[in-house]
């Protein structure tokens, strides 16, 4: 008799524990826990729609601390502890998250590019699959407005530096050479294949008596160094324009592409959504329509530069 009522008693408690399971959720990046940009905008996205993080919902993060190979250890960490949703920030996160798993949710945050041509999924109204998210425009849509920008922020400037990663899209190249020949200036490309190249490359670009620089997006080498190339570009005095609005924040003197912090924020939708019982493969994947242009008027101070007054007006956030 007592094994009959030790039974009873046990059903509602199981129940009970499973109604009030706090769901967990993954975030996967390449960056370190430094890049506040990441987690801080996808918790206030959380907040707004009702969750409190670290007690209605708890966020396990995996960094690679700029080391991309890492990631899919890191994706597999995730699925082993059978977190509800993943949410993966840039390609080689986004890849290895769907690599790791095909049956747990997976939120892209700014996936660069068009997802449907690189294979991830079946259309953007509707992804199929375990896949969904926001995408951030496809390298070589940005950068041209970027070097037109420069252009109007340094007055008489004829010759650009652009930095890369060796390996880099040529499309971007492509893009940017047809650019400069409408904008009538004249490029020189410093290539670089790993971070401790990049001090040599910002020396030899003021050796070549170019006068501004426009850094490429790149995960592997540029992006997680960004912080050294605005220190390198005011020791050389290089006018910089670079690829994510963070980097004026501390000290850069341009950026110019879509809110990133704005695409993280808006992943916390796609979470709730899910939470709620949508299907990751049911909901269609946003691509940014604003773009921000941020200008840091005390850099510019520093390089002898007067933004035009035009472009300030322009702006959508002026760090003084």
């Amino acid at each position: 008799m007592s094994g009959v009522t030790l039974g009873l008693l046990a059903a509602p408690l199981g129940a009970e524990a499973q109604k009030t399971k706090v769901p967990r959720i993954g975030l996967l990046s390449p960056w370190d826990s430094s890049l506040r940009g990441v987690r801080e905008p996808f918790e206030r996205g959380l907040r707004e729609l009702g969750w409190a993080p670290g007690s209605t919902i708890f966020i396990e993060q995996r960094y690679a601390a700029g080391k991309p190979e890492q990631l899919p250890i890191l994706a597999t960490e995730l699925v082993q502890m059978n977190v509800d949703v993943i949410v993966a920030h840039g390609g080689a996160a986004i890849r290895a998250a769907r690599q790791a798993t095909s049956t747990i949710p997976i939120v892209m945050s700014a996936l660069g590019g068009d997802p449907v041509q690189q294979g991830l999924v079946q259309s953007l109204g509707r992804p199929g699959g375990n896949l969904t998210g926001l995408t951030v425009p496809a390298q070589g849509n940005i950068e041209p407005k970027q070097l037109e920008l420069l252009k109007e922020a340094v007055p008489g400037l004829t010759r650009v530096g652009i930095l890369a990663n060796r390996s880099g899209d040529q499309a971007v190249a492509d893009a940017l050479s047809a650019a400069a020949n409408i904008l009538r200036l004249q490029l020189q490309t410093f290539e670089v294949s790993a971070p401790e190249e990049i001090p040599d490359a910002f020396a030899a670009m003021e050796r070549s008596g170019v006068r501004a620089v426009l850094l490429r997006g790149d995960p592997l080498v540029l992006d997680p160094y960004s912080r050294q190339s605005v220190t390198l570009a005011l020791k050389h005095r290089l006018a910089a324009i670079y690829p994510w609005p963070h980097i004026p924040v501390y000290g850069g003197l341009m950026s110019y592409n879509t809110s990133i912090s704005e695409l993280h924020r808006r992943s916390a939708s796609y979470v709730d959504r899910i939470l709620k019982g949508a299907k990751p493969g049911d909901l269609p994947i946003e691509q940014p329509t604003k773009f921000d242009l941020v200008i840091n008027l005390k850099t510019a101070k520093a390089l002898g530069l007067t933004i035009p007054q035009s472009l300030l007006q322009r702006a959508d956030q002026v760090i003084e």
